[in-house]
């Protein structure tokens, strides 16, 4: 099967990176509550910084070396994998402060709305094509949004922002010229300069927190980064964007009800009609996408 081929069709090994990375970063809320009183930049900084060994790794056990080498000879590789990082980098910064501040329930609503955006780069850019009954459930999800956005009163900036970050990462993370797992390593290396730059700059002002129990929370920083991440970047490379863009419902939902139920953030009735309407957006594309997946043939080995 050629690349293009497999660029274009939704696999089941696919389907199965794309969850397990949604689920772990529904999870995610939960640890990032318990530096809650770091700063968000430095938080962000040992998520670079920890996640390189993390990667590192991986690609050493794969074999891959060789592939991120000639990737940092590229200087297209390097100008592409400059814009991800960055990308990466703003979504990562914005999602901490909204968990630590109280606004995990913004967050959710962020990757609520991120669905519906990565769907439309993916029908305007790449002309991916919708059936009828998935522009159906689209449209039920994005009055579920709208009742949401109503609902708060005022322009969702964190929402907006992290659609934003969030989806155009998922856009040119697929068209990047490089495997999934190097360019993760790839984007943390860029992203590591300025990361020592601000933990210097902290260290030299006396604003560093990594010291005691949170040197490990500030480290384990890079397991919850790097993994969830690296499965994601698998699974992406193997699904329509459309389809990754449906998938992302299962992240925002398990942030929702963490937020509601763990951190104990108000709970409106708009909220309450919003959420059973996406889950039935949810079930109404997944339908005819399981019934692809059984009637697609199995590429040769």
């Amino acid at each position: 099967m050629s690349q293009k081929t497999r660029e274009n069709i939704d696999t089941p090994q696919g389907l199965a990176f794309a969850i397990s990375a949604y689920v772990l970063w529904g999870f995610l809320p939960l640890y990032m509550k318990l530096v809650s009183h770091i700063p968000a930049a430095e938080v962000v900084a040992h998520r670079v910084l920890w996640s390189v060994p993390v990667a590192g790794l991986l690609l050493v056990l794969l074999g891959r070396t060789r592939d991120l080498r000639a990737a940092l000879k590229s200087p297209r590789t390097l100008a592409m994998a400059c814009v991800t990082a960055a990308l990466i980098s703003v979504n990562w910064g914005i999602y901490v402060w909204s968990i630590a501040s109280g606004h995990a329930l913004d967050a959710a609503l962020g990757y609520y709305i991120n669905p519906l955006f990565s769907i439309a780069l993916g029908s305007l850019l790449l002309r991916e094509r919708l059936t009828p009954t998935q522009l159906v459930a689209i449209a039920l999800a994005a009055a579920a949004v709208v009742v949401l956005t109503v609902e708060a009163g005022r322009l969702p900036w964190v929402a907006i922002a992290l659609t934003l970050s969030w989806g155009f990462y998922a856009f040119f993370k697929k068209q990047l010229p490089v495997g999934p797992n190097q360019g993760f390593m790839l984007e943390v290396l860029i992203l590591t300069p300025p990361a020592l730059g601000y933990l210097a700059y902290a260290s030299a002002t006396g604003g560093t927190y990594f010291q005691g129990v949170d040197i490990w929370l500030l480290m384990g920083c890079g397991l919850v980064t790097a993994v969830p991440l690296i499965v994601y970047a698998n699974g992406a490379k193997l699904l329509r964007l459309s389809t990754i863009g449906i998938l992302q419902y299962i992240a925002p939902t398990m942030i929702f009800l963490i937020a509601v139920f763990v951190f104990g953030e108000e709970f409106g009735r708009a909220r309450m009609i919003a959420f059973p309407m996406i889950w039935m957006a949810l079930v109404i594309y997944s339908i005819p996408l399981i019934r692809q997946l059984r009637s697609q043939p199995k590429p040769a080995v």
